[in-house]
């Protein structure tokens, strides 16, 4: 890759895998190289995208049936794919998203049982074979994930009514699903998808991803 070159690089995982934390520390990683970052997130990332966000991951957006998850949720994506995603790639910059279209899949089909093969051909409709160049899944037990995503969110908000744990209230079958939908995925896909142990000390977690990264950029 090249300084000119845009590079799409995506974080998936289930809750409270570290990819926040994860998505800075490769920001900073390549911006110390010059690289130019757009650091974005979805559902969200353009004004329009972040109301659907509302909608869909706090605990009071609302009953939505996974049918219509899945069209709000790419009802944001193609907004944010359209202005944000393509044209930092366009400007040779390197896009960092947390969650992308694997996301929809493993969440709504793996995970609520939505038909896989219809999420698959809204995404050929919507994003035309658009996907990330580098996709790293971070995977840890489920049970582990949920605790560290609830300890997180408690510090974090004070109006219970606000905070984004709709899907951490699901029970511990939906996030087993998940999981093993998220490792379905990099199965099929072993040359985008990278699986990197998020229950790993944090320091080793970023030496693993810097460490694909550095051969991506290289090659």
């Amino acid at each position: 890759m090249t300084s000119a070159t845009g590079l799409f690089i995506s974080f998936e995982g289930g809750e409270g895998s570290g990819k926040t934390t994860q998505i800075n520390r490769l920001s900073d990683y390549l911006n110390a190289q010059g690289r130019r970052i757009v650091s974005t997130r979805e559902p969200g990332g353009t004004d329009e995208a972040e109301k659907i966000r509302n909608f869909l991951v706090k605990r009071d957006g609302g009953n939505w049936t996974p049918e219509a998850e899945t069209l709000l949720l790419y009802a944001a994506r193609s907004m944010h794919v359209q202005q944000i995603i393509k044209p930092g790639l366009d400007d040779g910059k390197v896009v960092i998203s947390d969650r992308f279209s694997d996301s929809t899949l493993a969440y709504q089909g793996y995970g609520h049982g939505y038909d896989l093969q219809k999420i698959r051909d809204l995404d050929a409709l919507i994003l035309d074979g658009f996907k990330p160049d580098v996709t790293f899944i971070l995977d840890i037990e489920p049970q582990k994930g949920i605790e560290r995503s609830t300890r997180r969110l408690a510090n974090e908000a004070l109006n219970l009514n606000r905070m984004e744990d709709r899907f951490e209230q699901l029970d511990i079958s939906f996030h087993e699903k998940l999981r093993a939908g998220f490792l379905e995925i990099a199965a099929q896909e072993p040359k985008r998808c990278h699986v990197i142990d998020a229950s790993q000390d944090l320091d080793k977690v970023t030496e693993d991803i810097q460490k694909i990264i550095d051969k991506v950029i290289t090659a």
